[in-house]
């Protein structure tokens, strides 16, 4: 790589004081500039002060009361269910219920009925009387929406281990499953890796179907008890469910007459194939719902408690829950530590933070103490390729992320670094890996190449989430972006993805946010990613974005997004109550697309100078991340601190592509 003029290695110049005015700004400008410059000494003081010793960020990550409730029937089915833990559990889900008696999957959200189900049984666990007003509100809005039949397949399974649902009345799953080759459709790589992560456990608890004694009925939870599920007709088998729906009874018929010697290979198998993914942790892929299924399959297999195994898997578990001050325990689904890092250190540099302040070096040093360098399952699909990149988690060696691998890069590019080599080292095998997990189409999903396969969503089992891993307008923009700060806008591959993105704007100028709500998401990751890889702000793609934002800004200045507009784009697309994270992807768009000194662009500031405390960080309770589109929501409590810090970073100093030294531009 070619050194800079300030002597660093292709870090950002530390940009010590504001971008110049113009002589003719007005007064009323001014003002937001210097509003926007306190906000951005606070809130760059706020993140410095929340870094881990270690050099890593990491905020909590909120999602549902299903994790804690399927904590608490994990520890319940293992026998290992204590007073504690049950009842600080209990503590944080009854605080998480509505007043109209269900629970919700995200705040502000609508009562979902699996979630429901979930909470109301774990506070069973906990001791909670069926007749207690919270109680009796919860199962009659359960029973008014269908009962426990009108649940998803999922939480079935969690009461088909208590005998609150028959295993009969569950798709089947077979372990035999895992022998089927790649080039099989529905073999287990067709699955997204957090669905395959779940799924091979899972097989081995379908072919088991264990039953524990229920410590009590749930007979208020069914429409009628007498007759908890009735019978449904089969969709016509001319279509695709109807033909799901009918393997799946052949599924149950071959149970029967399966080979016993075959079923109890392929289990074995199957455990095999897990144990090979546990983290040097103890955890499974980061994330906590395949650990709780791991752990159930292994047990079922004759693996005691006290097996390294098991134990390391259910220590792993405990480092998930977050304790509240109040006593209450939450359960993360995963941790963040790796993305929060590198978007925390991007929105410093981009704050103006020197690029060798000692912090920045120190979470350059622990990211680039996290790089994955050995070969995990993407490998099925590109045998050749060199490892190289970055997971989400602090572990999850078997699944590194596109998404996070790019966002890595553009934070080490601005980090002036005490040991260039290794930084060079490191950025060229992620360049190289990202590059060579490009799909086909051009563009970029989260883990996997080409994982598309129209056939997983149609199984009766996946009624719940994304089970594939399609690419997305985020995580290509993401990559093109990082492309582009690399000195590769031109490189073939790059136009490829650049192409793509153009391809998939929405007709409203909008993009659409796979990983983050939404249309604001994607719109904001996507406007930055083209204008870096060279697209003119007057673009047509541009204008319509820019646009599309304007039209949907707030009356009170700011921007959000309800996570309903995943359902209705109609109604909800760009709509909601303003959020300090999703006006910064609005203001990062917009000042990447030239807008710094429109009037939408200053009431986007003023709004997150006004809303700032005075301690320098945002209040956000409103979930604006995406686990899977709808279904799974997230708030990731880092991103209204980092997102804010980054967009007042590139108000106040300018957009940091456009300011990199030319020298560096071009230079791979």
């Amino acid at each position: 790589m070619t050194a800079t003029t300030d002597g660093s290695t292709g870090a950002l110049p530390h940009r010590a004081a504001a971008a110049s005015e113009p002589a003719s700004i007005t007064p009323e400008a001014a003002g937001v500039h210097r509003a926007a410059e306190l906000a951005l000494r606070r809130a760059t003081d706020h993140l410095l002060a929340r870094q881990d010793p270690e050099g890593w960020w990491k905020g909590d990550l909120e999602t549902n009361v299903t994790m804690d409730a399927e904590d608490l029937l994990l520890r319940q089915f293992l026998g290992i269910r204590d007073e504690a833990t049950t009842r600080a559990a209990a503590l944080f889900i009854r605080g998480e219920q509505r007043d109209d008696g269900p629970w919700a999957t995200f705040y502000g959200g609508p009562g979902d009925l699996s979630a429901t189900i979930e909470a109301y049984v774990a506070l069973r666990l906990a001791g909670d009387a069926p007749d207690a007003p919270h109680m009796a509100r919860a199962s009659a809005w359960v029973r008014e929406r269908g009962g426990i039949a009108a649940a998803r397949v999922f939480t079935r399974i969690w009461l088909a281990l208590f005998g609150w649902w028959k295993w009969e009345d569950l798709p089947e799953l077979p372990p035999e499953i895992i022998y089927l080759p790649p080039w099989v459709p529905l073999n287990i790589y067709d699955f997204g890796c957090w669905a395959r992560q779940t799924i091979v456990p899972l097989t081995i608890v379908s072919a088991k179907r264990p039953v524990r004694p229920a410590p009590f009925p749930l007979d208020e939870l069914h429409t009628d008890p007498a007759d908890p599920n009735p019978a449904k007709p089969l969709a016509p088998v001319a279509s695709w469910d109807g033909a799901f729906q009918r393997m799946d009874k052949a599924l149950h018929a071959l149970r029967k007459v399966a080979p016993r010697r075959l079923r109890r290979a392929a289990m074995n198998s199957a455990a095999r194939w897990i144990i090979e993914r546990q983290e040097n942790d103890g955890c499974w892929g980061g994330i906590q719902p395949p650990a709780v299924y791991s752990l159930i399959a292994l047990h079922l297999l004759g693996y005691d408690l006290q097996h390294p195994v098991m134990r390391e898997g259910l220590a792993s578990l405990d480092r998930f829950a977050v304790w509240r001050e109040d006593g209450a325990r939450m359960v993360e689904a995963c941790q963040s530590p790796v993305w929060d890092t590198c978007l925390a250190t991007i929105a410093l540099a981009d704050a103006g933070l020197p690029a060798d302040h000692p912090q920045l070096v120190r979470a350059a040093d622990w990211m680039l103490g996290e790089e994955i360098v050995r070969p995990g399952d993407w490998a099925v699909k590109r045998p050749q390729l060199p490892p190289g990149g970055w997971a989400f988690e602090f572990h999850n060696d078997n699944y590194p992320d596109i998404d996070d691998t790019a966002e890595v890069v553009l934070a080490l590019r601005r980090v002036r670094h005490h040991d260039p080599d290794r930084v060079e080292g490191a950025i060229g095998r992620a360049v190289r890996w990202n590059l060579g997990m490009q799909s086909k189409n051009g563009a970029w999903g989260a883990f996997d190449v080409d994982n598309t396969s129209p056939f997983p969503n149609r199984l009766p089992f996946c009624d719940f989430g994304e089970v594939i891993d399609p690419p997305s307008a985020d995580v290509t923009a993401h990559v093109v972006e990082m492309l582009a700060f690399e000195g590769l806008a031109d490189d073939p591959r790059t136009r490829r993805g650049i192409a793509w993105l153009l391809a998939e704007q929405e007709p409203d100028g909008s993009w659409f946010g796979r990983w983050g709500v939404n249309y604001i998401y994607g719109t904001g990751s996507v406007v930055p990613a083209l204008t870096a890889a060279g697209l003119p702000t007057s673009h047509p793609a541009i204008r319509r974005a820019v646009t599309w934002l304007v039209s949907v800004q707030n009356d009170d200045g700011g921007w959000g997004e309800d996570l309903r507009s995943y359902r209705d784009k109609r109604g909800w697309s760009g709509r909601g109550a303003s959020t300090a994270s999703q006006t910064a992807w609005a203001l990062l768009a917009l000042l990447a697309a030239g807008e710094r000194h429109s009037r939408a662009v200053e009431r986007g500031v003023e709004w997150l100078a006004a809303t700032q405390r005075e301690d320098g960080s945002w209040d956000e309770p409103y979930f604006t991340g995406t686990g899977f589109p709808w279904d799974f929501s997230i708030n990731y409590h880092l991103y209204r601190q980092v997102f804010p810090l980054t967009a007042l970073g590139r108000y106040v100093h300018g957009d940091p592509f456009a300011q990199r030294p030319a020298e560096t531009q071009g230079s791979r």
